[in-house]
């Protein structure tokens, strides 16, 4: 096992930086995790979950392209002034498109077989976003206290590729950042979808990853 940062592995340099933690067990295939950040943060934070998720899988943690300051990345800007997020339309769109070239990017460089996409809050809309409106690409999606964004539904219609699509939910009834309200709506929009839907919420968890959510993570990952 190894974990190293992203510019000693490859002479086509990926649209975004990252770190790696490779597999500490073999397996039959070569899954992956690519993991998101929240806004502010950078890919230091969810990279430390790697040690508690399941030792057959790469994980990938990306920085988002927009820089906030020091330390701290966004995949867009976002404001909550008025109470209800209201966020850059035309830096989504953008990292919407970088995102799905840095899975692109990976699955060419590391030749995975499946590649979950993953994020925390921001992270996690940016994971349902490409998952939804690009579900060939990924094995399923990680969304840990996040939203869908209502200006991808359009994008959105059943087919064969989201009957495959893997999706995790993850959300804390007392999330003040993002209110339990999101989760309970992505649940009630994704059913009819068709999508293999594994729900989770978290009576006495705020806007956080605990414990028990890496625990029905590692019993759906596996």
């Amino acid at each position: 096992m190894s974990t190293h940062l992203s510019d000693t592995l490859t002479t086509d340099k990926p649209v975004l930086h990252y770190l790696i933690r490779e597999p500490k067990t073999a397996a039959a295939k070569k899954k992956a995790i690519i993991l998101l950040h929240g806004v502010g943060s950078n890919e230091q934070d969810l990279f430390g979950l790697a040690e508690h998720l399941p030792a057959g899988y790469y994980i990938l943690s990306a920085r988002g392209p927009f820089t906030l300051g020091h330390g701290r990345y966004a995949w867009y800007n976002v404001d909550f002034s008025t109470g209800k997020p209201v966020f850059d339309a035309k830096q989504e769109v953008s990292s919407r498109n970088t995102i799905l070239q840095f899975v692109q990017q990976m699955k060419q460089q590391y030749h995975f077989d499946e590649v979950y996409l993953g994020g925390f809050s921001q992270g996690a809309i940016m994971s349902f976003t490409i998952g939804l409106t690009h579900p060939g690409e990924v094995k399923g999606i990680i969304a840990l206290s996040g939203r869908i964004l209502e200006e991808i539904r359009p994008g959105v219609t059943k087919n064969d590729a989201l009957g495959h699509l893997k999706v995790f939910i993850s959300h804390g009834v007392q999330d003040g950042t993002l209110p339990i309200h999101y989760a309970r709506e992505a649940k009630t929009y994704l059913q009819p979808l068709g999508v293999q839907l594994s729900y989770h919420e978290y009576n006495n968890m705020a806007h956080q990853i605990n414990p028990d959510v890496l625990n029905d993570l590692n019993e759906w990952l596996r």
